[in-house]
């Protein structure tokens, strides 16, 4: 299976580099797998694909201001992307560092607020790993020193709309570089109007990292390996999914992220298994799923493990058609645009 197999045309303008002026607002396309046909509504009916009894499974994890800028004692800009946290204990973080001289080992970083940063040592071929000193409250620090880690094919700076809208309106754990942009639909209302229909919800915990912006760099799909994120499924969340099954309901994965945290966790017969780790599953044509029976996603890029793993959820043949398709109808694509749904 050959990674240009998943390239399609999309001209720049379709890419969405806002959010809709509602969360809401956006537009659906809803395939069916079964009668391999397509539909078109607004994001506010979803409520018309879904029936009394599904479970929408929905990824709380809390995308935090990852990106920050300070200076070498020399005057050099420095440019931190904070990745994932080492320890608490001392702040260390796992992280990025641009800079126009290579920074080099007891770098010491001035940050906002007369925070510090050393750039310890570096970790693999990209990675530093940098402790960080000045502040008796990292968290509260960053959420004021920090830029959200809108993606790079937004191609423009963080703004003060993104702290909101790059975020979902149940976001509840932080740790992750990047939303799990599905759910960015979601409105406060629209979720209660879903409860009163009976349609339940559930939290799983995916901290999605850096890997989800990763190229996929060789030419053959299974040659790819791919990152690993943190995850927690919690008891509760593990007993609904079995629930909806016994009962006959469908689970509803909100996103890629929910999706490949369900289909890690879940055995042969479908089973979750509550409790926490790293998943590194990757999905492509030829999977077979065993928790997830629909899927809301958002329009991917090319030749992406993401649109890989929705061709395996839809078919491949069927999800690049109505790729297809939605370049013609004008669909807005990736992070900030439009949605899908496969039932």
């Amino acid at each position: 299976m050959l990674v240009k197999d998943f390239s399609f045309m999309l001209p720049e303008e379709l890419i969405a580099r806002y959010p809709a002026a509602e969360r809401d607002g956006s537009r659906l396309m809803v395939l069916d797998r079964q009668s391999q046909t397509l539909s078109e509504t607004r994001f506010s009916r979803i409520d018309a694909w879904l029936r009394p009894g599904d479970l929408l499974v929905l990824n709380n994890t809390r995308v935090i201001p990852a990106r920050l800028f300070g200076h070498k004692q020399s005057g050099g800009r420095v440019e931190i992307f904070l990745v994932e946290q080492q320890s608490e204990h001392d702040q260390s973080w796992r992280c990025l560092l641009r800079a126009s001289k290579p920074c080099r080992p007891g770098q010491l970083i001035s940050l906002a607020g007369g925070v510090v940063a050393e750039a310890v040592e570096r970790i693999g071929e990209q990675d530093w790993l940098a402790r960080f000193s000045g502040t008796a409250d990292f968290q509260n620090w960053l959420q004021q020193a920090g830029a959200m880690p809108i993606p790079p094919y937004l191609n423009r700076a963080a703004e003060e709309l993104d702290r909101e809208r790059y975020q979902t309106v149940y976001a509840a754990e932080p740790g992750a570089v990047a939303a799990p942009t599905a759910g960015l639909h979601f409105t406060p209302q629209l979720l209660e109007q879903l409860a009163e229909q009976g349609i339940a919800t559930a939290a799983v915990t995916l901290h999605v990292g850096l890997g989800t912006f990763q190229p996929v760099r060789v030419e053959r799909v299974q040659d790819h390996q791919i990152h690993r994120e943190r995850y927690q499924i919690p008891a509760e969340t593990a007993a609904a999914v079995a629930a909806a099954r016994q009962r006959g309901s469908r689970v509803v994965a909100v996103g890629t992220t929910a999706c490949r945290t369900l289909e890690y966790a879940a055995d042969a017969d479908g089973t979750i298994r509550a409790g926490q780790g790293e998943a590194d599953i990757f999905i492509y044509p030829g999977y077979r799923f065993k928790a997830v029976d629909a899927l809301l996603t958002n329009f991917h890029l090319p030749e992406s493990t993401l649109l890989m793993l929705v061709s395996a959820f839809g078919g491949q043949e069927f999800i690049l058609s109505a790729y297809e398709e939605a370049v013609r109808r004008e669909f807005r694509f990736y992070s900030y645009g439009d949605a899908m749904l496969i039932v």
